[in-house]
């Protein structure tokens, strides 16, 4: 297959998945929206079009110590993990890194959030989160970093839910105009 294929076919992919979320989140009861944001109430789900120049092939820079990090969550909470080492990739020329974690209870994954110059315009403010898993994201000794996958945290959507805050760490100075956007309602539970 030549280059055109593979980038129709990953492309397809990436929508095949953004549909099944907005489905799941329309009709699903296990929808983090409110009976009354879905169904025909449902307003829609946001994404910037799939581009291939955001899907990194890296390897992961572990780091020699793991250090334990306390993230704090949007409920005044705190979440653990283990930081456990960094991608270091470029966005329109501009170098970038960012730590990934591991949960403390040594699931074999790792959670990618980050922040970048589009938080709080085109995306949501708090930042969005990359699910890495060994079974699906390794491609031989490197990681597939796809930012056209980045989500919005389920708060996004409904303030009902806690959600681990982005680390400082991880606050992008360059846009990564990928993946989800801003969800296009206010979420529920809004106070105003």
């Amino acid at each position: 297959m030549g280059s055109k294929e593979v980038d129709d076919d990953w492309a397809a992919q990436v929508e095949a998945q953004r549909e099944a979320k907005i489905q799941q989140f329309r009709e699903s009861a296990r929808s983090p929206l409110p009976a009354s944001m879905r169904g025909d109430a449902f307003p829609g789900l946001a994404y910037f079009d799939p581009d291939p120049a955001y899907r990194f092939v890296l390897p992961l820079r572990e780091h020699d110590e793991k250090e334990t990090v306390t993230v704090e969550t949007t409920a005044d909470g705190e979440q653990t993990y283990r930081r456990w080492g960094e991608f270091r990739f470029e966005v329109d020329g501009e170098s970038a890194t960012l730590q990934a974690y591991r949960p403390a209870d040594g699931a074999d994954r790792f959670w990618v959030p980050f922040r970048d110059a589009t938080s709080g315009e085109a995306t949501y403010g708090a930042g969005r989160y990359l699910d890495l898993e060994p079974d699906r994201d390794r491609v031989d000794d490197e990681w597939i970093v796809d930012f056209n996958l980045a989500y919005n945290p389920t708060c996004a959507y409904n303030h009902a839910y806690e959600c681990p805050l982005v680390p400082t760490e991880n606050w992008l100075d360059v846009a990564v105009e990928a993946g989800e956007k801003d969800f296009p309602a206010e979420p529920a539970g809004a106070d105003h």
